[in-house]
């Protein structure tokens, strides 16, 4: 049984994630702050014993179609129809929702995130400053991190709508280059990096597109590119921009990431749960998915690519932080599929307006 709250003083031990690599220890902790680590046996029986890891990040998610997956739809396996703005269905029934239904969907996923071991989440963000106020009113309550990369609530470059969405959100998350007048978008790209804010957008998602239009825009990260070319990735690679692979999502549009080259060009890879409509934000789940359609990229360095690397790139601590430091760590099977130990933080009730 997983447990979630504050505690007395325990031990968990295994195979710890550091920067080198893997190494055999155990950590202890007392009332959800480290109080040692060491890389040899337990001085007592651990409460979990297996993969130790920091705390998951989920570094695409679209949390606000969360509600949808309750209505049990026929959904459209066709990416324009279901979720390409403004008139995929997606945004039909998001429009005529009630506030309390996506409310209720958000925070079914954040429990579910925490329960799985994921405490930070990037999430494109529909729906102008509403959907950021919805956002933040989901998670008030929760111990989650929440960063939220907002967009106008039309295709369209409105100064004053961006300076709004930019001051409350941590950036711009678009659709894709496909979608927009390109100048609208370099528009919005310049005012996001005039405020020091993340500009990330999909890219060549279902069918190939220009990168030179799209590494003009500056990107801090882009999602997808399973239509990219190797000339593409190595393009990415040279400026440092990482990728956000989606492979369940891309599944059921019947898509699938080019696994070969995304390893023979090197470039940094992250992973996200993408629609909530269509999948669970579940990371070990997306992880053994992966698993299950290639074995390109070993567990380890598939575990990298939700702890070490997405730290890197948002300039956090890229490890389990060290004594006297919040317990910031998930402990998981050996085999990678189910969560033994998360200490981050409760869950939050539904309704709770």
């Amino acid at each position: 049984m997983i447990e979630y709250y504050q505690i007395s003083m325990r031990y968990v031990s295994g195979e710890i994630l550091t920067e080198k690599g893997f190494k055999d220890g155990y950590i202890e902790f007392q009332n959800n702050n480290i109080l040692d680590i060491q890389f040899k046996k337990s001085p007592k029986k651990p409460i979990a014993s297996g993969i130790i890891t920091p705390s998951l990040i989920n570094f695409h998610t679209h949390i606000g179609d969360s509600f949808i997956k309750n209505k049990n739809l026929d959904l459209p396996k066709d990416i324009e129809k279901l979720v390409a703005p403004p008139d995929g269905l997606k945004y039909k029934l998001l429009k005529n929702s009630s506030k309390k239904e996506v409310i209720n969907g958000i925070k079914d996923s954040i429990n579910l995130m925490l329960k799985t071991g994921t405490k930070t989440f990037l999430d494109f963000r529909e729906n102008g400053i509403n959907g950021i106020n919805l956002l933040k009113k989901s998670t008030k309550k929760s111990n989650i991190n929440s960063i939220i990369l907002s967009r106008p609530k039309k295709l369209e470059y409105t100064s004053e709508e961006i300076n709004t969405i930019l001051e409350k959100s941590d950036g711009i998350g678009l659709s894709s280059i496909t979608d927009w007048n390109f100048e609208e978008i370099i528009n919005i790209s310049k005012k996001t990096h005039r405020k020091n804010k993340i500009f990330a957008i999909h890219a060549s998602e279902r069918i190939k597109e220009d990168i030179e239009k799209i590494l003009d825009l500056r990107p801090k990260f882009l999602v997808h590119m399973n239509k990219a070319t190797k000339s593409d990735l190595k393009k990415v690679k040279e400026n440092n921009i990482p990728i956000v692979i989606c492979p369940r999502a891309n599944h059921f549009f019947g898509i699938k990431p080019n696994y070969k080259l995304l390893k023979q060009t090197n470039v940094d890879i992250l992973i996200g749960t993408d629609n909530c409509m269509l999948n669970s934000p579940n990371l070990i789940e997306e992880i053994n998915f992966i698993r299950s359609q290639t074995n390109i990229f070993s567990l380890k360095e598939l575990i990298k690519m939700v702890t070490i690397t997405p730290r890197k790139v948002l300039n956090l601590r890229p490890v389990i932080p060290s004594q006297n430091q919040t317990a910031d760590f998930i402990v998981v099977d050996k085999e990678f599929k189910r969560v033994l130990y998360a200490p981050i933080g409760s869950v939050i009730k539904r309704d709770d307006l």
